[in-house]
């Protein structure tokens, strides 16, 4: 996709900035560049991401409304496998006790949905970012062979920001971790159901 001598990048303002954007600096000038070089090529009406990559698909929604791209951008569900791990070709680096532990992250990720939708019968109309990422992090603790949790990041749909309380706008509860030597990523989206 480059050629010799390519100088020219798609820089997204800001990505570098979120959670996923500083543990890998210039990652997302590259998916810029890339995905808008593909569609430029192929001229496609609708494209399809998956919503693992969180940030990304923030960001691919980014670049084709700043930009006037004329392609819907459609966001699947995440693929996960029968136990709720996302399905990712990074699993098949985990050890099989690794593997097995694994679904920890999901189970980590649904605990801050059920906060989220807990939050009416408790007759609240917001929930901290605290407290979701308390809940993760709290379950993520429950498993030793998780080596090191790099981020968990409550951010808004539209831009990947940081929220401080989430209400019936919703929010992307985003992670990453290190489960023996193999880092993972994983996400859910809250939205308002009612």
């Amino acid at each position: 996709m480059y050629r010799e001598n390519h100088v020219t990048y798609v820089e997204p303002m800001g990505f570098d900035e979120t959670r996923e954007g500083s543990s890998r600096p210039g990652h997302f000038r590259g998916v810029a560049t890339i995905v808008t070089k593909l569609f430029n090529i192929v001229q496609p009406t609708n494209a399809y991401f998956g919503q693992k990559d969180a940030a990304q698909c923030v960001l691919i929604r980014r670049i084709t409304d700043d930009l006037d791209m004329h392609v819907s951008i459609n966001i699947m569900d995440t693929v996960r496998e029968e136990d709720g791990l996302a399905m990712s070709s990074r699993n098949a680096y985990l050890a099989a006790e690794e593997r097995e532990k694994a679904p920890v992250i999901y189970k980590a990720l649904c605990a801050a949905r059920e906060v989220f939708e807990s939050r009416f019968a408790r007759g609240l109309e917001e929930v901290t970012a605290d407290d979701l990422r308390d809940v993760v992090n709290n379950v993520l603790k429950t498993e030793p062979l998780i080596r090191e949790v790099q981020y968990i990041a409550i951010d808004d749909l539209e831009q990947m920001r940081p929220m401080e309380t989430v209400g019936t706008e919703g929010c992307i509860v985003s992670l990453a971790c290190v489960l023996g030597s193999v880092r993972l990523i994983d996400n859910v989206v809250l939205r308002d159901t009612l």
